[in-house]
């Protein structure tokens, strides 16, 4: 690893532990050159994922996708960054525990809606007002009937 400071190679790892609930290694370092430390966070490399959209067409995976949905369907309710960052990351994992190269756009959307009618019934019938694409009140009346069951 080559020092951020100087451009050494000559750098060792001084500490390191577990970061971001074990998803990663965070590694203090110290340049043997110029005395200097400095942090690297280490991550398993995961293999592209290709997102199949409803019109077939192909997009590498986007997490920013996931979360600005999921964004958009908790907004003004009591839910915390931290839970919906949990949220994505339960999906995420789910995606990527799958070990597949490809995968539809739809069965992310049903793992999302899956998680989230656990956080928030609001959260759930807006994100599944959208991903479904209710086309008039007797669908999204026929959704909110199955929450109310619940």
């Amino acid at each position: 690893m080559k020092c951020p400071f100087c451009g050494s190679d000559n750098t060792r790892v001084i500490d390191s532990r577990p970061a971001d609930d074990n998803t990663s290694i965070r590694r203090r370092r110290l340049c043997d050159d110029c005395d200097k430390r400095f942090t690297t966070y280490e991550k398993v490399e995961t293999i592209p994922l290709i997102v199949i959209k409803k019109d077939n067409n192909r997009e590498q995976y986007d997490r920013s996708k996931i979360e600005a949905g999921v964004l958009r369907a908790c907004h003004k309710r009591p839910i915390s960054v931290g839970q919906i960052n949990q949220l994505v990351d339960e999906v995420e994992t789910e995606i990527f525990n799958r070990e597949e190269k490809e995968i539809s756009s739809t069965l992310i959307g049903e793992i999302v809606m899956n998680k989230i009618k656990d956080l928030d019934s609001v959260a759930y019938v807006r994100f599944a007002s959208v991903y479904r694409e209710f086309k008039d009140v007797n669908t999204f009346m026929s959704e909110l009937k199955k929450v109310l069951e619940r």
